[in-house]
């Protein structure tokens, strides 16, 4: 006896879930042969046709890697996080600049004052976790610990304002990136 699941929205036949796959493994195609071109800085035509070749075979099998449930609202996360990244440069910049003052501070050592603050988030996709967890460590001064997959972080932080300030807007920034409510 056979059965026929007649269409449903697992069928890797199906002409929508092919579109999907074929997008994504183009979009993984082209980022990678960019990528290889910009870090190898080779323009001869053999070194083109190797990277193409490497490019296309990484994609092919590697291609949900990047985009594993491609729907049509990577466009506007990919819009919105562009829009993070110099908010999160200015985050960074303005914390170097406390750190250059705790630093040289006549009292730095009463000014620097470690802390672990532990806090929840209602995040609940992955790459919302992980984007916040790494926006806070490429913050200076502060450190993701550990983040779960359910949204508990634990960040040392170098001084008390900078825990006082964890998580504060650069978690509604990354809720606002990744459509989440907060």
């Amino acid at each position: 006896m056979t059965v026929s699941n007649n269409g449903t929205a697992g069928d890797p036949g199906r002409p929508d879930t092919r579109f999907k796959t074929f997008f994504s493994f183009l979009i993984t195609f082209v980022l990678l042969f960019l990528s290889w071109l910009v870090l190898s800085g080779k323009f001869e035509p053999l070194l083109l046709w190797l990277g193409a070749i490497s490019s296309f075979f990484v994609a092919y099998y590697f291609y949900d890697l990047l985009f594993p449930d491609l729907e049509s609202n990577y466009a506007g996360i990919s819009f919105r996080f562009i829009c993070y990244v110099p908010w999160l440069i200015w985050e960074i910049i303005k914390a170097n600049f406390h750190l250059l003052y705790l630093a040289f501070h006549p009292r730095m050592k009463d000014l620097i004052d470690p802390h672990i603050i532990t806090f929840k988030t209602n995040l609940k996709s992955d790459i919302a976790i992980t984007t916040l967890a790494n926006s806070i460590t490429l913050t200076p001064g502060t450190i993701t610990v550990t983040a779960t997959s359910d949204g508990v972080f634990k960040v040392h932080a170098i001084d008390r304002p900078s825990a006082e300030a964890l998580p504060g807007t650069m978690l509604e920034k990354v809720a606002k990136v990744f459509g989440e409510q907060i």
